[in-house]
């Protein structure tokens, strides 16, 4: 048997793949040996990528690395069965979606943290305002508002989908001002990175 594609996913490992799936991460199809996970992140996420892969390095081969011509850190995953049930439910065509069934893969303050990490930031001016957004500029308006409410029924958090315009494109993000604030930093500031601590308040 081969331990490279019968590696069992941890629960934690589990929600950390989701939120980076949410985000920055990519699932890539290997064929008939199953899915890989790709992290990059740019030099000054070097922490980040490293505590990644501590996270998962029961199904990787090798460490962190950097590419010498942008200098962003990396790691991929083995290619696992396991994983290429999340990829069936992430990706059609080769673009990444909002699977039905989110509400079930959407529910650790973990992957919530995770996600954040990836693809969040913070709008804050000192005594006076703090929000957060989630940018889910690669999803469309419907998957938007399906996060939206997976957010608001499975952590309490209120949330709003704002759909901006830019060149005549229509961006869509998830703000989070201050009916979801609180509650939404109480559940991610426990897993926030010193890295990322432009993104706290």
């Amino acid at each position: 048997m081969r331990q490279s594609i019968l590696t069992p996913l941890s629960r934690v490992q589990r929600e950390i793949i989701v939120g980076s799936v949410l985000g920055d991460g990519c699932l890539e199809f290997n064929g008939c040996k199953g899915t890989r996970l790709q992290i990059k992140q740019c030099r000054k996420y070097k922490k980040y990528v490293f505590w990644l892969h501590y996270q998962l390095k029961s199904l990787c081969n090798g460490k962190p690395k950097q590419k010498k011509d942008t200098n962003q850190w990396y790691f991929s995953t083995r290619a696992l069965k396991e994983l290429t049930y999340l990829h069936k439910l992430f990706y059609q065509s080769r673009r990444k979606v909002i699977p039905k069934n989110i509400i079930r893969l959407l529910k650790s303050p973990l992957t919530l943290a995770v996600w954040y990490m990836d693809d969040g930031s913070l709008d804050f001016r000192p005594k006076d305002h703090y929000a957060f957004t989630l940018n889910v500029n690669s999803f469309s308006l419907k998957e938007a508002k399906r996060l939206s409410t997976v957010i608001q029924n499975n952590f309490g958090v209120k949330t709003e989908v704002h759909n901006l315009l830019c060149r005549k494109k229509r961006y869509p993000r998830i703000y989070i001002g201050k009916d979801g604030r609180d509650k939404f930093l109480r559940l991610v500031k426990p897993w926030i990175l010193s890295c990322f601590s432009h993104k706290l308040p």
